[in-house]
């Protein structure tokens, strides 16, 4: 088996299907997409070669512009509501053991195994400003249980509650599998030096869950930005754009209005962010320690 492995043919035999997959999955459609990002191509007949025009004008698109400050407000409420509640609510998972604690991991869980739109229309009729579950809630407060919620003032944040909601079974599954696998000795330690359940959770899970939370924190940052198929039925960017995101209107552009190379232009501006946000996220949770050691060893 070591001489099989050891052979440069059987090696390039092993590698060579990810490399193709690679080369015709992800290269070639992003080769592609930058192409037509600078044609006028409508997804029919030839295309054009128009330069940097379908650049020139997104800078000038409002719609885009207003569809990337939602995807940036869907980052910052994945960042800032939901990943510090799932990481509050698997820490409190891992210490409630027995029967609770699989029961209310399924719990938190289910949201994400039924189909996205089940729970698009799910929220729809929670929404509805004639029968909706808020508005019955809000009557039974003494409200007057008649807001429109999908209107232009309260759309956005009606929208980015569900994406919140929707998404955070994934987030507390991947931080609860983190926990699981810090030491338990730590804890133990922790416990014998009179440590208190928050300066153990701020002292010894937090430091030890950084690799989990940047992972967590990246993949949540990119699926703000490419979020489209709760939005497209939840309210397909209505009213007057107000829930547009980045991914949908895309979409839009793309095989709706025609502008197939103005869509691609998008996705280049798309893919583009995400290695930004990547490399800044990378840099951000860079152990700062680790590098000051490597400058004292050079």
């Amino acid at each position: 088996m070591t001489k099989l492995y050891s052979n440069k043919k059987v090696i390039a035999l092993l590698v060579l299907p990810g490399i193709l997959l690679f080369l015709f999955a992800i290269l070639a459609p992003i080769c592609l997409s930058v192409y037509y990002g600078f044609t006028d191509y409508s997804g029919m007949g030839t295309a054009k070669w128009i330069g940097l025009s379908n650049y020139k004008a997104l800078l000038k698109d409002e719609v885009f512009w207003l569809a990337l400050r939602n995807s940036l407000l869907l980052a910052i409420g994945f960042i800032f509501i939901q990943h510090p509640l799932a990481l509050i609510v698997a820490a409190i998972l891992d210490k409630l053991g027995g029967r609770g604690e699989n029961f209310f991991r399924c719990v938190y869980f289910i949201p994400n195994v039924i189909s996205v739109a089940v729970i698009a229309y799910l929220w729809k009729f929670i929404y509805n400003p004639d029968f909706g579950l808020l508005n019955n809630i809000s009557k039974m407060l003494g409200g007057k249980g008649d807001t429109n919620w999908f209107s232009a003032d309260n759309a956005i944040w009606a929208v980015l509650l569900v994406l919140i909601w929707h998404g955070f079974g994934w987030g507390m599954l991947i931080y609860y599998t983190g926990i699981k696998n810090i030491d338990p000795t730590l804890y133990e330690a922790s416990e014998i030096d009179g440590a208190s359940k928050v300066q153990t959770f701020f002292y010894i899970t937090l430091p030890m869950m950084k690799p989990v939370i940047q992972v967590n924190v990246t993949m949540a940052v990119i699926s703000a930005l490419k979020q489209m198929e709760t939005v497209y039925l939840l309210t397909n960017g209505g009213p007057n754009n107000r829930t547009q995101f980045t991914a949908n209107y895309l979409y839009q552009q793309a095989f709706k209005a025609f502008r197939y190379g103005y869509g691609n232009a998008i996705g280049v501006i798309f893919i583009i962010i995400c290695l930004c946000a990547t490399v800044l996220l990378n840099w951000i949770f860079k152990d700062r320690d680790e590098v000051k050691v490597r400058r004292a060893k050079a």
